[in-house]
């Protein structure tokens, strides 16, 4: 009998069945296989921000002298930080090694086995694994034919199914990048669940959320610097929540979640705070021209967004295919193998040389 026979039975069954999350293929990997230097592939295919992070950071990381002792459990100086950032006390914020690590804080926090998190794909792809890796139970709601949230579904679900916890939703929402109303957020605060609004791409958009934590005991609000600061390769992350939350998240939060490094660079991105929003301006200055030019295209039909990327259907062609043609000539864009998004594609924005070197490519291709 092999090992793996003897000793498969102890994995919890649950997470044998489960499907395992697909993360973009590392950049190094992507360069090999398509035998093009890394230096010579735009990467378009990710939602990162080509500008990059604060300067000043390197120099900051470089004189950092205490990456042989623990960090601040409770991230006090990047929580002050933040607290100046957008403006609500720091006694509502939690740090987190990316805004992931507290997605599946909340799931664990609320869900026990069995539990339901109501899903509105197409949208981020955390929430559903981490509910199901804490053995809850998904129950999705898609989203109309235009991307827009389904708010009456919503409500009837909740309303009728008592073991449903958390509802999550991400505004702006991607892959499409369209924003969440005012008045349908107020409406889904009245439903009994916990709602964890995703503000991942709001600096692209505007009109955070942050401050209606305090008037909402039933709202989580998740912010990071992985898309406007560029530092999406040190994964820290936060979130707002009610003071009744907060005592009992920290029980189950790693004491030392924020690494030293990612707390420095966040901390300094903080200071830079003028740089990184000119880099923001660019970003959403650029979506705008990338929006324009890809109608130009007959086979392409984008959507309206408010982040750092634009969905678009795919017409008259293969959306898989077109995403090969444009990777063999060193251009990567998100494909999602779904059905729901079979016939779509996503374009991250970059900079002004990216879009036209995209353009250009497109133009090779009708």
């Amino acid at each position: 009998m092999s090992t793996e026979t003897l000793y498969k039975n102890l994995i919890r069954p649950d997470i044998a069945d489960m499907a395992p999350y697909t993360p973009i293929v590392p950049f190094d990997v992507l360069s090999q296989r398509l035998g093009i230097p890394a230096e010579d592939i735009i990467k378009l295919d990710a939602n990162e921000n080509p500008y990059g992070p604060s300067p000043r950071i390197y120099s900051a990381l470089t004189e950092e002298t205490y990456y042989h002792i623990y960090p601040d459990p409770d991230s006090t100086s990047l929580r002050d930080a933040l607290s100046r950032y957008i403006g609500v006390d720091s006694k509502h914020i939690v740090a987190g090694q990316g805004a992931d690590e507290l997605i599946d804080l909340v799931i664990r926090l609320f869900v026990t086995p069995g539990d339901a998190v109501l899903n509105c794909p197409p949208t981020f792809g955390m929430y559903r694994f981490d509910t199901e890796l804490n053995g809850g139970k998904i129950i999705d709601v898609e989203r109309k034919t235009d991307f827009s949230f389904d708010t009456e579904a919503v409500a009837k679900i909740a309303t009728n199914n008592k073991n449903t916890k958390i509802l999550f939703i991400t505004s702006p929402n991607n892959p499409d990048g369209s924003i969440l109303s005012d008045a349908c957020l107020r409406q889904l605060l009245q439903l009994p669940l916990i709602v964890v609004l995703d503000e991942a791409y709001i600096e692209f958009a505007g009109n955070s959320r942050v401050d209606w934590v305090l008037e909402h005991e039933n709202l989580i609000v998740l912010r990071t610097f992985s898309k406007w600061a560029g530092l999406a390769g040190l994964r820290v992350g936060y979130g707002v929540f009610p003071d009744w939350i907060i005592s009992h998240l920290l029980k189950i939060k790693q004491p030392y979640n924020v690494n030293v490094a990612g707390a420095v660079a966040a901390l300094v991105s903080l200071l830079d705070v003028d740089r990184l929003r000119e880099n923001v301006r660019k970003i959403v200055a650029e979506r705008e021209r990338l929006s324009v030019a890809l109608r130009e295209f007959d086979f392409l039909d984008p959507y309206p967004s408010e982040a750092n990327f634009i969905l678009s259907r795919v017409v008259g062609r293969d959306a898989a295919g077109l995403k090969t043609a444009l990777s063999e000539r060193g251009i990567l864009i998100r494909y999602f193998n779904t059905s729901r998004l079979r016939d779509h594609v996503r374009i991250s924005v970059g900079k002004p040389a990216h879009t036209s070197a995209l353009l250009n490519a497109l133009s090779t291709l009708e």
